[in-house]
């Protein structure tokens, strides 16, 4: 019986990819680099700083240059975290009917505290999540399980009576190895390279509130 859901954020729940996008671009015009275009950007915003720094600098985590430019992408971010970023269409009308119909909710995220904390009670939820797990609350992200299963924890839950909504194949992956039942925003970040197909997971929407239609049948 499904019992609570839990969402990834960006990409799932909120439309973070100006924002994160924008701090990218401060970015390379301090190192005297041209803007990435947002249709390029988008797809890449699930994977956060260093998805985005690849992207704008052509460099991985294994660059010794790479954590630089890391910290000082969080510290632009800090400063634009919010003024673009919104809650994705139907997903007010999804977590209120999540709520009427007596599900809990919840967030594991793999962004860090310092984001998460400040940006989920500005996005307007018609109530609050009940647990929110950012990336480093436990000290690793997703994939690793221990975020979902402290997710569950927090919600009084067996992972198995949790449903876990994302748009990466981290997510899926992260559900289900805990024996979540997993869900693919397909409306979110997914790049044309990506395989979603592969990912596995148990059911696929095209819209948040497309996930209401599926809830009665999986309670049972």
């Amino acid at each position: 019986m499904i019992r609570a859901v839990l969402f990834d954020l960006d990409g799932t729940l909120a439309d973070t990819a100006r924002d994160l996008g924008w701090a990218l671009n401060a970015l390379l015009a301090e190192h005297g680099l041209p803007p990435q275009p947002y249709e390029a950007m988008r797809p890449i915003a699930s994977h956060g700083a260093r998805g985005l720094i690849r992207l704008g600098f052509g460099l991985d985590r294994d660059d010794s240059r790479f954590e630089g430019l890391r910290q000082r992408f969080l510290d632009l971010y800090d400063t634009h975290y919010a003024d673009d970023t919104v809650l994705f269409d139907g997903v007010p009308e999804l977590i209120d009917g999540l709520a009427r119909a007596g599900y809990g909710w919840g967030i594991v995220t793999n962004k860090p505290m310092r984001f998460t904390d400040k940006l989920v009670p500005r996005l307007g939820f018609p109530c609050p999540p009940a647990v929110v797990v950012s990336g480093d609350t436990v000290g690793v992200p997703k994939p690793d399980p221990k975020p979902m299963l402290h997710a569950a924890a927090g919600l009084k839950l067996p992972p198995e009576h949790c449903m876990y909504v994302g748009d990466a194949e981290r997510d899926i992956e992260a559900g289900r190895v805990t024996g979540m039942r997993t869900v693919l925003a397909d409306y979110g970040y997914i790049a044309d390279s990506d395989t979603p197909d592969s990912w596995g997971a148990d059911l696929r929407i095209a819209h948040p509130r497309q996930l209401l239609d599926y809830l009665p049948t999986l309670a049972l």
